[in-house]
Order: C-alpha cells, then structure tokens, then sequence
C-alpha cells in the first residue's frame, strides 16, 4: 500500500507560472526555487519552468544541484556568497550573486577571476535583514562600478516585509525610498516577491521573483491560491490503516488529550510529525476521505494522526486515501488551524514521503 505520497501537478505548476506573467506582463521572471523549491523537488520543478528567464536559490550547493540536474539558465543567489574561494566556482558555473554587505564587496575586490560576475546589489529598503543601507548606495555602487570582478551592469535588488497585507502603507515607502534612490541609475531593477507581484503592480520592476505563488499558494494574508487564479500545485495524501470503535468517555492518544462524549469511530492514518505534518495542529483540523471532511482528534504523532468519524455513515473503510491538503482541501486552511504558515508546512515535508510526479 502506497502510504504518504506528495502528488505534484506539474501542469498546475505551468498554469501559475502564465498567472505571475498576466500579472506583471512586462517583467522578466526569476523563479525562486529555494529550499527545495518550497519542498515541491528542486530539479524536478526547475526543469518544467521552461518560460522562466531565471532561477533564484539561497545557497550555492542548491544552484550546483541545478546545474548538475542539466539546468542551463541564469541563477542568482539570494544570500551571495559566503568565502572567496566560492567565486571562482560562481564564475565557472555562470551563476549571480547578491551583494548585500561590506565583507562580501572587499572579498569580491580582492580576488583575481579571469572574467568579471554578474552582480545584484541589494539595498535594505526596510526589511532591515539583508541589504546595504539607503545611504551606502553611491559608494557600493560606484565601488562595484569599478571592480574588473564585476560586470558594469549592476544590477539592483530589495526586498519587501509587508506586502502581504494590504493595509500596511510599509511597501509604498520602500517603493518610493528604492526608486529614490536609484532615479538615476539605468540598471535592472527587482523588488516584487509573490505578494509584491499581486498587491503591488507599482513595484513589479525589470523583474520580478514569485516564488509561493508558483506553486498554487496565496502569499497574501487570509486569501488562497484560488483567490488569484493559481492552482495548488501539491496533494498530500496518506491511506487510512485502521478503523476503530471507542466507547464513551476513552483517552485517545498520547497524553489522552482527547476523549469523546459518546461511543464513536476512528479511522487512524498513516501520517505524522515525521513525514512532516504539523504536530500542533489543533482538534478539527479537517482532512478529506471520499469526499467527506473528518477532524483530527488526540495528539498528532511521530507516523499517525486519528479522525473522529462519528458512526462511520459514509464507510471509512483501512486503504481509504485521505488527504491532506491539496486542489480539494487548501494548504493555507490546514495552515492557519496549526498556527503557522503554509511555506513551512510545504518546506517541512520530510524524505519518507513519496514523490509523484504527474500532469
């Protein structure tokens, strides 16, 4: 019996990447394929991003994992680099790098490449996380300008803390300090993240790096991909493994967090903490069996999670699929019933879960 299995709809994927184009049509695209390309399968994802003009990742052993899968566009790291020795690697592997402090700019000065590097200068507009302060921008730049490791076209970067909530005027001011700051400089411009890409067309730039939105999810508070036309891109799913009746009153599970009233049914899946399913998750949060919403009840452990289905009227029966979230139950809904975000629970998805990839 197949048991957890994360199904990855790779046309869905297409589907998204053609939404991030009708909404900033003007843009170039870096698709942002970090941490395992939000735990959808790195190369997998990359090599059916065939409309992508680049790829953007947060550390050179995930654009080495790149190149070796045979992925030939442009990738830029998010976070740069870390060591000098690293830069004779980025060159020969014709990868971009973030600029984002002092140490980075004197290490990049100080080495010899035999040709200069593509190069992002990222300015903390607000973030107040990565980037070169508002007013050291001459200086980098000009600095960068004149280095023979980097090439003249510099290009430029931020990034936004608030563009989920539209409410919050923060990205106005880092629009408005960015473009401020760079009126005067005739460089490629990137600000707008997944958020910044539906809230905020103003921000779009020469290019814009969608990285949630790709895979069907809602970067945008109290919203769901179908809210914007995406289309989720991961199924989660398990298989029931047993079905039993508890009588009134009986502690179920760990800690015996969980009793009910009256006589009932459970149905026990095989899916936990492990494969990377939320442990606080609360009671109620819903997963699917033949059409049917069931809650969780009782402590969600290491390799199994139990369902309240009350007299069993729709005939749960061991081998049923349930799923976990997917087109049919929002990652966004499971989401906010544990407390947490939906990008953790698409990155937390351990290696015992099975990859499938289909269209």
């Amino acid at each position: 019996m197949r048991l957890a299995t994360a199904e990855i709809n790779l046309t869905a994927l297409e589907h998204n990447l053609a939404q991030v184009k009708r909404f900033a049509p003007n843009s170039k695209v870096m698709a942002v394929l970090k941490a395992n390309a939000y735990g959808h399968g790195l190369v997998t994802i990359a090599q059916h991003l065939n409309e992508a003009d680049a790829f953007a990742v947060a550390r050179i052993d995930e654009a080495l994992a790149l190149r070796a899968g045979g992925l030939t566009k442009p990738i830029v790291l998010l976070e740069g680099f870390f060591h000098q020795e690293d830069l004779p690697i980025l060159l020969a592997n014709n990868f971009q790098t973030i600029i984002h402090d002092e140490i980075q700019l004197k290490m990049l000065e100080s080495v010899q490449l035999d040709a200069p590097l593509n190069c992002w200068l990222k300015i903390n507009t607000g973030m107040h996380r990565l980037g070169i302060a508002p007013e050291q921008f001459d200086m980098f730049y000009q600095r960068l300008q004149a280095s023979p490791n980097a090439q003249n076209k510099i290009n430029l970067m931020t990034h936004f803390a608030c563009a989920d909530d539209v409410k919050n005027t923060k990205t106005v001011q880092q629009i408005t300090l960015f473009d401020n700051l760079t009126q005067e400089v005739q460089q490629a411009h990137c600000l707008s993240n997944s958020a910044g890409i539906i809230a905020w067309p103003s921000g779009h730039g020469d290019w814009v790096r969608p990285g949630l939105m790709l895979y069907g999810v809602s970067p945008m508070a109290n919203h769901t991909g179908k809210d914007h036309q995406l289309k989720p891109v991961m199924r989660l799913t398990t298989k029931v493994i047993a079905v039993r009746d508890v009588r009134a009153h009986e502690k179920v599970g760990y800690g015996g967090r969980w009793q009910s009233d009256k006589p009932t049914v459970l149905a026990v899946v095989a899916l936990g903490y492990g494969d990377g399913y939320p442990r606080h998750a609360k009671e109620g949060t819903p997963v699917i069996i033949n059409g049917h919403r069931y809650g969780i009840v009782g402590s969600v452990a290491m390799d199994m999670i139990t369902l309240d289905i009350g007299n069993n009227e729709h005939n749960v029966q061991v081998g049923d699929e349930v799923i976990m979230w997917g087109p049919e139950l929002p990652v966004e809904e499971i989401a906010q019933c544990a407390d947490t975000i939906s990008y953790e629970l698409l990155c937390n998805i351990t290696p015992r879960v099975s990859y499938e990839y289909q269209r």
